[in-house]
């Protein structure tokens, strides 16, 4: 089982950028902490992170047939992209939403994701765990509906 772990805008500075919402841990840490957990649960994970919308419209339209499912997190994209919305309902392709911080708890503008309600999960809060989380609970998913 293949999974793609997307991460968008800004999230290139993990560890740098605002360590009290969002941890201290890297984005290439992150990235070999899902390695290692990849491992346990025998699944691949490939993982990138772009800035460009664009860029991650064109990964996820090229992962249909390719990857049993997504991890993303679309960052501040979450609140404002259709187009990675309809972008993945496009695909077919199972996806979780992550996110570092409780959006819950902050910006009212982030309480609104384009995303949620079309994901198979969402998992937010747990800074660096969520993205560990999150692909748990995508691997399950995708076992369940493969029965």
């Amino acid at each position: 089982m293949k999974i793609l772990v997307l991460s968008g805008p800004n999230l290139q500075l993990l560890g740098l950028r605002e360590p009290q919402k969002y941890g201290t841990t890297t984005l290439p840490e992150i990235h070999g902490l899902l390695g290692a957990l990849a491992k346990e649960l025998n699944v691949q994970v490939d993982c990138e992170q772009s800035n460009h919308e664009g860029v991650l419209l064109d990964r996820i339209a090229a992962a249909r047939g390719v990857y049993a499912g997504i991890l993303l997190n679309a960052g501040g994209l979450t609140h404002t992209s259709v187009a990675l919305r309809d972008a993945l309902l496009a695909i077919d392709v199972p996806f979780v939403e992550v996110h570092l911080s409780n959006v819950a708890a902050r910006e009212p503008f982030r309480h609104v994701s384009y995303l949620s309600d079309v994901a198979a999960g969402v998992v937010y809060g747990f800074g660096a765990d969520s993205y560990l989380l999150g692909l748990r609970g995508l691997v399950a998913a995708i076992t369940r509906t493969r029965r």
